[in-house]
């Protein structure tokens, strides 16, 4: 059950009453208004023709005689404390049901960069990325209504398997609009696990709109990649595994290199330790092609990739800095760096190699960052976060081989 809806702004009764009654209207209507529940803030955007879109602060689902189809916002805020205590909360009910990711070190790779080196590898998380700790999250936060309806999510891959699996664990049916140029393997794990993939081209069709179409087909909530408070959550986990971990009991690191797409999970990680390590510098890291993260913080405004955006960094690969993600980030980050697909694939060559740790491109931008000098490593302690692993093997084949072309001195 939500907790009431309190409007914090003035609104005239007619809104309101516009606002209770939307869900019997065919029409389309403007309505904006601050409002909070719990403690997290979010602005009424707009009405579909089924739904009130708005960011919720636990539960999309039924709220009083509408319902919540969806969650898209333009303008919200979310503060660091609230991201903390929410990820609290869901750590403590989750974290039997996912992999603790330890920190990894390795003498060679410290000696190469000249400093201290730490890896957090969430490629051997469930379903090989840090998704589904968010995935679990959102999805037990709208768990009645997804259990009658089912849930719907859109992804490259990896928040597809995050919510083909956590679906799984709660009996819910998924459907996952996926991009038809998706790795294979990364669509063959989400059918496996019981999901229903719905194919589109992600150069000509929007898949936001194609997922919103099938929630509201279907009445079921719907889950983003990562502009959703409960997935910000679920992903600041890593944040809190980060900052009790015995390999840094005695020192506070230097500076945490964050794999971003759409920003959820440097949202949720720059949230934890903005309390816990307030010192500590935090970067997101893109690939070249698609760093609109680094482009947004440079620029003060979110700004988009082009439409025909293309890079081995698959998971990577979203058109604009999240609505709800990006104030937490601009506010929190450090900076942005971004690296080529030449250097990413080189890092998932080093990781195999060096590591024995399989990464995909976009799993591997973290690590690439501190191999290849974009921000300064030596002498400092620097964690990166290794954000994924589901690789094909010709993909994992090319890493392989531009490392093992590439002289030492890189």
């Amino acid at each position: 059950m939500l907790p009431a809806l309190e409007v914090l702004s003035p609104v005239d009764q007619s809104t309101r009453e516009a606002v209770r009654k939307y869900d019997k209207s065919t029409e389309c209507a403007e309505l904006f208004f601050l409002a909070h529940i719990g403690s997290v803030l979010f602005t009424v955007q707009q009405c579909t023709d089924v739904s009130v879109r708005f960011i919720a602060a636990q539960q999309p689902g039924i709220f009083g005689n509408f319902t919540i189809m969806s969650i898209q916002t333009i303008e919200a805020e979310l503060s660091a404390a609230a991201v903390v205590e929410a990820a609290s909360s869901a750590y403590s009910r989750l974290r039997n049901e996912l992999n603790p990711t330890p920190l990894l070190e390795y003498a060679g790779l410290n000696q190469l960069v000249g400093g201290r080196v730490l890896l957090k590898p969430e490629n051997l998380q469930r379903t090989g990325s840090f998704k589904i700790r968010g995935a679990l999250n959102a999805l037990d936060s709208c768990l009645p209504v997804a259990r009658k309806n089912g849930v719907v999510a859109w992804s490259s891959g990896n928040h597809a398997q995050g919510v083909a699996l956590a679906a799984k664990l709660r009996g819910v049916q998924a459907h996952i609009v996926m991009p038809e140029d998706a790795p294979p393997a990364k669509r063959t794990s989400t059918e496996r696990l019981g999901a229903i993939v719905i194919p589109y081209d992600r150069y000509t069709e929007n898949r936001e709109e194609i997922a919103t179409a099938r929630a509201a087909q279907l009445g079921a909530p719907l889950i983003p990649s990562y502009d959703h408070p409960a997935v910000i959550a679920g992903q600041a986990s890593v944040g809190l595994e980060l900052v009790a971990d015995p390999r840094v009991a005695d020192t506070v690191p230097d500076q945490v290199l964050v794999c971003c797409g759409g920003g959820g999970l440097s949202a949720g990680i720059a949230s934890v330790l903005s309390v816990h390590w307030p010192q500590t510098k935090i970067y997101a890291v893109e690939p070249s092609a698609a760093d609109d993260t680094v482009r947004s913080l440079a620029e003060g405004r979110r700004v988009s990739n082009s439409t025909d955006t293309r890079s081995v960094c698959d998971a990577l690969l979203t058109p604009t800095p999240g609505a709800l993600t990006f104030p937490i980030n601009q506010a929190l980050l450090a900076g942005g760096v971004s690296v080529t697909d030449e250097q990413a694939l080189y890092a998932v060559g080093y990781a195999r190699r060096e590591c024995r740790l399989v990464l995909e491109p976009g799993g591997a931008v973290a690590l690439s960052a501190a191999l290849h000098n974009k921000l300064e490593v030596r002498d400092r302690t620097t964690v990166a976060i290794l954000s994924g692993g589901n690789v094909d093997d010709e993909m994992l084949a090319r890493g392989c081989d531009i490392y093992d072309r590439t002289p030492a001195s890189k």
